[in-house]
């Protein structure tokens, strides 16, 4: 710190001395401490907790609701439709999710379950994008009450927060004494959690769409 003021009491007294402006003393103040202020940052630059300079990939909580269609099973519309809803986690291509729903909604049946669904995106392309998902749960109260899914999806990103897709996938039940297969048809709309102007959204945006 001596050192410090000591030079700039010389700076100033070379600047009375030989008729130099004062505004020369501040800027050799300023290259002695050698740091400015630095510049706000731009928009969309909110860094979120799980935010890292290692991993570019998006990460976010997503929400879903898929209305499936058995597509071999006798019956009505309520033998047939099977609403699922499901609230996971995205890790860039691969999503974690818990989802609950029923195998139909006709009668009073056990055919309420819960289910584990992990899910990778195979390939993407602008956005649009195709998933893989393979899934177990367990239906309640059913004599065939292990449940494990295979599917598959196209989706499409209506923008970095709202994705809708058509999927088409078997569930199988298994039980003790029986088992059995269900193919179904379904749409599905979800919605990703992002704020705004956050570097995740930026990071959605990007893998969803070129900038060049």
């Amino acid at each position: 710190m001596k050192l410090f003021f000591t030079g700039v009491f010389v700076s100033l007294f070379a600047a009375v001395a030989f008729g130099q402006k004062p505004s020369v003393v501040p800027a050799i103040s300023r290259a002695i401490v050698g740091h400015e202020k630095p510049k706000t940052a731009g928009k969309d630059t909110v860094m979120e907790s799980d935010t890292s300079k290692e991993n570019k990939e998006p990460r976010y909580y997503y929400a879903s609701f898929n209305t499936n269609v058995f597509v071999n099973t006798k019956g009505g519309v309520g033998d047939r439709f099977s609403p699922v809803l499901e609230f996971g986690r995205a890790y860039g291509i691969f999503d974690i999710g818990l989802a609950a729903g029923r195998l139909k909604t006709a009668g009073r049946d056990t055919v309420a379950y819960l289910e584990f669904r992990p899910t990778i995106n195979v390939f993407s392309k602008g956005r649009f994008a195709e998933s893989l998902c393979l899934g177990a749960g367990y239906v309640f109260g059913a004599k065939q009450a292990l449940m494990t899914e295979i599917c598959n999806s196209i989706n499409f990103n209506v923008s970095e927060n709202i994705q809708v897709s058509v999927s088409q996938g078997y569930c199988f039940y298994d039980g003790t004494n029986s088992s059995r297969t269900g193919q179904y048809m379904g749409l599905g709309i979800a919605y990703n959690f992002l704020k705004g102007h956050s570097v995740n959204k930026q990071r959605k945006k990007a893998a969803i769409v070129s900038d060049q």
